[in-house]
C-alpha cells in the first residue's frame, strides 16, 4: 500500500476504474455470446444484431476498445447474420 496520498487516491481511482471497463466489456461479451447463440440456433434478426452492435458502440465510446476494433467487430458480426440469412 503506498504512503503518499496522491498514490493512494490513484490506487483508488484504478480501481473504480477496473471495476466499470470489466463491467462494460462483460456485458458486451454477454451480449455477443447471445447473439452467437441465437446464429447457431437459427433465430438471429436484425433487432438482436442492433442490441449486439450498440453493446460494442458503448465499449468503444467509454474507452474499453478501440473504435477501430468495434467497428471490426461489428462488420464481423452483420456478416455472420448474412451469412446465415442468405
Amino acid at each position: 500500500m503506498p504512503n503518499i496520498k496522491s498514490a493512494i487516491k490513484r490506487v483508488k481511482v484504478t480501481e473504480k476504474k477496473n471495476l466499470r471497463n470489466r463491467m462494460i466489456k462483460s456485458a458486451m461479451k454477454t451480449q455477443i455470446k447471445k447473439f452467437e447463440t441465437a446464429i447457431a440456433a437459427g433465430e438471429a434478426d436484425a433487432k438482436l444484431l442492433s442490441a449486439t452492435q450498440g453493446a460494442v458502440d458503448k465499449a468503444a465510446a467509454k474507452g474499453v476498445m478501440h473504435k477501430n476494433a468495434a467497428n471490426r467487430k461489428k462488420a464481423r458480426l452483420a456478416k455472420r447474420l448474412a451469412k446465415t440469412a442468405g
